[in-house]
């Protein structure tokens, strides 16, 4: 089917060096308007003795055939020499000048238990482009692990040496400890394209979205601080770096965050965080404190920050109105239940309100969330417009919990809420919740307006 699908890019099927393999991965790219069969088979002394029992001579004449084979199948065809780090490099060489011969177009060294170094990868590429007979008309390519954490930085230096092709995963996702990261690589090439002088033709603003998506589909979240599409990427919490962030972004950010597909640096407000952040967030919120309030509002700010590690809008907000940021209201879950059923999900919610009156409200929606969103919406009177919504676990085990931030629009402003619970249902509520109180604590409604749909 991808073989079908994608007409402009060159679709690539792995095969071992056996007639058996090589045939059915031709079958597969059968429809596809520009064919590779990638053939591999290991070259190094541990793997020749223990893993294939083959001499030298054995593998020289296996590589052949495969590659002889693959070229009459297909249009292009990859030799990897699987460990191909820990190979004498003599004999690496002498196995691809043979796969050249042989008609393979990309010739491809994997650092297949992540063993190597950024120089030894470097040499061993230079010294490829000089001794295999015919390398001025192949693609050299790199395959990295992670083992020892230098995957991506080896996939560096050999496009330094000499790489035009680098095998890597979103988020470094594969075996053991993972491949170079492609989004590393990426926004590598793209910010040093004056020192590398390559770059390629991916659209960078879909790495995040891919990343988040590649996430979703294995279950493997990505950690906070990963380079260039974890959720601390583009998020500065020291006061030194914040204050420079505002005056100029080239201070502490070498790239923008739009450029990987995330909205906007985040200023995370916690006990690092110092009076230039924070007024830049107040004023964000329509807070313009004097002086004197404002050295009131940071004391405040301070002595909260030491008992949480960050400090929220709503918190903002309730340190900005002279209020308790630990205080919650008016509105309060009494009662929350939610049910699915083939395909569509209903909520009933049961509000009390400080002013000692309680709302009751039940509501259909396309899953648990979206129904609770409408029920908690009808119950308060406030219609908002929901913009942004992420969970993600703040504990582990299977009680873990979860944190619900929702981001929605409300009379053209943006509002945040978060609310954290074992329950992911309730945590969106409590978050969507946290919205209506700023809401109401800055714009009371006394009766129930139109309801529209978060």
């Amino acid at each position: 089917e991808i073989a079908r699908t994608l007409k402009t890019t060159t679709v690539c099927g792995l095969a071992r060096c056996q007639s058996g393999d090589i045939d059915t991965t031709a079958r597969a790219l059968e429809k596809a308007r520009r064919s590779r069969i990638h053939v591999f088979l290991s070259t190094s002394p541990l793997h020749r003795e223990h893993k294939l029992r083959m001499s030298k001579a054995q593998v020289l004449d296996a590589a052949v055939a495969a590659v002889e084979r693959a070229r009459q199948l297909c249009h292009e065809v990859e030799f990897s020499a699987e460990d191909a780090l820990r190979t004498e490099p003599d004999f690496l060489a002498e196995v691809f000048s043979a796969a050249v011969a042989a008609g393979a177009t990309t010739l491809n060294a994997p650092d297949t238990v992540g063993y190597t170094t950024p120089a030894e990868i470097a040499e061993l590429f230079g010294y490829l482009r000089q001794h295999v007979r015919g390398a001025d008309q192949v693609i050299f390519s790199s395959h990295c692990h992670d083992d020892l954490g230098m995957a991506v930085a080896n996939s560096m230096a050999a496009i330094g040496a000499g790489a035009r092709q680098v095998e890597c995963t979103i988020n470094g996702i594969g075996e053991r400890a993972g491949n170079a990261a492609l989004e590393e690589i990426v926004m590598a090439l793209k910010v040093r394209k004056p020192y590398f002088g390559v770059d390629t033709r991916i659209d960078t603003r879909r790495l995040y979205p891919t990343s988040r998506l590649l996430a979703q589909l294995t279950g493997q979240p990505v950690p906070r601080n990963k380079a260039i599409v974890g959720e601390n990427a583009f998020a500065h919490e020291s006061g030194i770096h914040q204050h420079g962030m505002l005056k100029h972004r080239g201070t502490y950010e070498i790239m923008r965050p739009q450029d990987v597909g995330i909205g906007e640096t985040r200023l995370v407000l916690g006990k690092h965080s110092g009076r230039a952040a924070l007024r830049q967030r107040l004023e964000s919120l329509g807070h313009e404190p004097d002086e004197a309030a404002m050295d009131a509002i940071f004391a405040r700010f301070k002595t909260l920050a030491d008992k949480k590690r960050e400090v929220h809008d709503e918190d903002l907000e309730a340190i900005a109105l002279g209020q308790d940021p630990e205080a919650t209201g008016p509105w309060r879950i009494v009662q929350l239940n939610s049910t699915t059923h083939l395909g569509s999900a209903s909520a009933s919610v049961k509000l009390a309100h400080d002013a000692g009156h309680e709302a009751s409200e039940a509501a259909i929606g396309d899953g648990p969330v979206d129904a609770v969103l409408r029920a908690i919406e009808r119950a308060t009177g406030h219609a908002v417009e929901l913009t942004d919504f992420s969970v993600r676990a703040v504990s582990e085990g299977g009680d873990a919990q979860g944190q619900a931030q929702l981001t929605a629009r409300h009379a053209d402003r943006a509002w945040r809420g978060h609310g954290i619970s074992t329950d992911i249902v309730e945590a969106t509520a409590l978050a969507a919740l946290a919205i209506v109180n700023r809401i109401e604590r800055q714009q009371p409604v006394r009766e129930p307006a139109a309801v529209a749909h978060l």
